[in-house]
């Protein structure tokens, strides 16, 4: 037996994640950095810090270059280090959104993110399973 290939669908859950804490991060910068006092950047990762302190749109450029890598490096890898590394994708950005969410909206909502994004890997890697299919 052998499972498809890396299907599109093994990069949601990273993807999402990913999504989520660029745009939780973007829409919760202060109005003086989107006004251009870039040292009012709030940003962990010090690529993603140091892109937004030397321009307003850093954290797009940054944002986009890091969305292309996930996707390059999850097919280049084999299979094995390709969920390995999708997995960890996963885990640093909803750890990096619980940040947001914690300081913003409370315990309960990073409990409640966390939750779904363990559901989804979840689903995603049953689903993947279930498309197992026998060799010739």
């Amino acid at each position: 037996m052998r499972m498809k290939n890396k299907s599109w669908l093994s990069f949601v859950p990273a993807y999402w994640a990913a999504l989520f804490d660029i745009i939780i991060t973007i829409t919760h910068q202060s109005d003086d950095y989107w006004q251009g006092n870039l040292t009012k950047a709030n940003e962990g990762n010090p690529f993603g810090a140091y892109m937004m302190a030397h321009h307003v749109s850093g954290i797009f450029v940054i944002c986009f270059i890091w969305l292309v890598i996930i996707g390059l490096v999850g097919r280049w890898l084999p299979n094995n280090y390709t969920k390995v590394f999708l997995l960890f994708v996963l885990i640093v950005h909803s750890w990096g959104a619980s940040t947001w969410l914690s300081q913003f909206y409370g315990f309960w909502s990073v409990i409640g993110f966390t939750l779904f994004n363990a559901i989804l890997f979840y689903r995603v890697e049953d689903f993947r399973q279930s498309q197992v299919v026998k060799a010739p």
